[in-house]
């Protein structure tokens, strides 16, 4: 029985909680996930006994799942998957086939059923595309060669898991009915009107409505909430889940020019409402069963931490990229998904699983979760350790990321210039200006490619790589200077510059004091502080045209 007299009461203890446990948790640098999981835990009735069966509470978690399956298709930018090309599918395919066919057989071996197998399989195969883009994030790595294609093969398993809820619940109306082939061809026909309506809202309907509604901001915002929850109603009530009905309406209005205001606004509704559904997650865990759980769970966890990332660097080196660019994008998929344990809760209304295995995929998410976060924020330093023991994973020549190189280690010139970003491709822009010989280095070889089309003079290299530097032309370079924001790799690219003797001088750009003193103590000719810089040439230009009254005697 809830200690609490009324719902309002229950809330305020469980905001409460997960405001606590979710500050410790950042202090910890763990996503909110996990911590709002062993908020569930602590207050269910293994621990303080705050939560038991709640109508409020499975309600709001029900809004909050479908809430961020609409956001999926609100943002699903099959662009990325275009410009990435063949690397996102057959990353993104190759490594849920490589972990739903070896998870099965290990989950056999583990003694499990051949469904609930199936279910533990599927779920180890999806990684949280939340998590992954919130530490690509604060990495500044979104935009990197393999943040791009982390984020392709996200999407691709984002798909996937849709088109396996959808088969679940048509499987399930299917396998409820008599005869099975009449019940499935009912559900490809409702599938197929239902499709058929979302073509006509979006061609007709949705491009006149809209428009009207985005004069009020908070309107357009409740339209698109209500336009979910509706096409999620519809969804279950045709023979479908919730689920995918709210991602229907999303892909919806994907393609309107309003997408990005409405997904902005709608993130933090749908974190909070997600909260409860962890909530409710782990309240429900059997912690007297649990412990049994724990070595499949150790066995599953080291699976997804080291088999998945493996499968993604064999498959980009077969496709000629770099081991480190593998490494890196491998280890985004080193962690199961909150989609991994809505498919689960799914199959667990559905009759397929017990609550068992519900406990089993959820410890095991929370090890990969909170294991994987460390390996990606040190991701760097842990590929240094590794560094050597990957080489099998490269190609002699790692062609996909050869940029057309226009210059030779013996070609003359003046400055050499890391990152050919906003900063570093308008300081390059203005050497090349003012008759200066310049050559651009960057990771992302569609930067090089575009920088050549230009005329200008870039190859693809690494900052990091040590090796590197002895293939550039340092003898006759006078200036070495990296706009690259991350001070660890300065550093590195300091050091392996100095350690092959180049003569020249060298400058860095910074973003705080301590990292501009560090970087000077590590031999820095000049450091450079964009914003700092910007901001005291704006200065004195506006003083210089200023106007100052003159003060009477």
């Amino acid at each position: 029985m809830s200690p609490f007299d009324n719902v309002f009461e229950q809330f305020a203890a469980l905001l409460l909680l997960a405001a606590v446990v979710g500050a410790i948790a950042t202090r910890l640098k763990q996503p909110l996930v996990v911590a709002f999981i062993v908020v569930g835990i602590l207050a269910g009735p293994a621990v303080l006994g705050w939560v038991h069966s709640s109508e409020p509470l499975e309600l709001l978690a029900e809004i909050g799942i479908a809430l961020l399956l609409f956001v999926v298709g609100l943002k699903l930018d099959l662009h990325l998957i275009r410009t990435m090309g063949p690397v996102a599918l057959a990353t993104g395919l190759g490594q849920v086939l490589f972990t739903s066919v070896v998870g099965f057989f290990l989950a056999l071996v583990l003694g499990m059923h051949w469904l609930p197998a199936l279910y533990v399989a599927v779920a180890l195969t999806f990684s949280s595309t939340i998590i992954i883009v919130k530490l690509l994030s604060d990495k500044r790595e979104v935009d990197a060669l393999h943040g791009r294609i982390a984020l392709g093969f996200l999407i691709v398993q984002d798909l996937v898991v849709v088109l396996v809820m959808i088969g679940l619940s048509a499987f399930a109306v299917g396998g409820a009915a008599d005869n099975l082939g009449a019940e499935m061809g009912m559900v490809a026909v409702k599938g197929a009107l239902l499709l058929v309506f979302v073509g006509v809202l979006i061609r007709w309907v949705l491009p006149r409505v809209l428009p009207h509604l985005a004069r009020s901001q908070e309107l357009l915002v409740l339209a698109a909430v209500t336009f979910a929850v509706a096409l999620a109603a519809a969804g279950e009530w045709m023979g479908f889940s919730r689920e995918v009905g709210a991602f229907l309406a999303g892909v919806a209005l994907a393609s309107t020019p309003f997408r990005e205001a409405i997904g902005s606004r709608l993130v933090s509704l749908r974190d909070f409402l997600l909260l409860f559904f962890f909530i409710l997650l782990g309240a429900e865990l059997d912690m007297a069963t649990l412990g049994a759980h724990v070595g499949p769970a150790i066995v599953l966890s080291a699976f997804v931490l080291i088999g998945n990332p493996l499968i993604v660097m064999v498959i980009m080196g077969a496709m000629g990229y770099r081991r480190r660019t593998g490494f890196l994008a491998g280890l985004t998929v080193a962690q199961i998904s909150e989609f991994s344990l809505i498919l689960v809760a799914l199959g667990l209304t559905l009759g397929h699983i017990d609550p068992d295995t519900v406990g089993l995929v959820t410890l095991v998410g929370l090890i990969t979760i909170g294991l994987s976060t460390y390996m990606i924020l040190y991701s760097h330093p842990l590929y240094e350790r590794l560094a050597p023991w990957l080489r099998v994973f490269e190609r002699k020549v790692p062609y996909r990321e050869q940029g057309k190189d226009t210059t030779a280690p013996t070609d003359v010139v003046d400055v050499i210039v890391f990152g050919l970003g906003r900063y570093g491709g308008r300081l390059a822009s203005e050497l090349q200006a003012r008759g200066l010989r310049v050559l651009g280095v960057d990771f992302d070889p569609q930067a090089v490619q575009e920088w050549n089309a230009q005329g200008q003079t870039a190859r693809y290299g690494d900052a990091e790589d040590p090796e590197f530097p002895a293939t550039l032309p340092l003898g006759s370079a006078r200036w070495v200077v990296s706009t690259l924001p991350d001070r660890d790799v300065n550093l590195a690219l300091l050091d392996s510059l100095r350690s092959h003797g180049f003569p020249g001088r060298l400058g860095v750009a910074a973003h705080g004091e301590a990292a501009a003193e560090a970087l000077r103590l590590a031999g820095a000719d000049r450091v450079f502080m964009p914003y700092r810089d910007a901001a005291e040439r704006a200065a004195a230009e506006l003083a210089n045209h200023a106007t100052p009254s003159l003060a009477r005697p």
